[in-house]
């Protein structure tokens, strides 16, 4: 099975998938990971607010998962 992670995705989905998808939020500036934002936040809203690229982190994930 492929997991692929989009943008859109909510940032709690992808953690639920793989729990060691966390290093990958918290070195973009993400730290907190189980606050209720987590939860109902995209990946692409969380980037916004932090001034990062959700590309650059959509790649690192999907590239997380098809190393699994």
């Amino acid at each position: 099975m492929s997991t692929k992670i989009t943008a859109d995705m909510i940032i709690g989905e992808v953690l639920d998938l793989d729990p060691d998808t966390a290093p990958y939020f918290l070195e973009m500036g993400m730290h907190c990971l189980g606050c209720p934002s987590a939860r109902g936040e995209s990946i692409a809203d969380a980037c916004a607010v932090h001034g990062v690229k959700a590309e650059t982190l959509v790649e690192k994930l999907n590239s997380h998962f098809a190393n699994k």
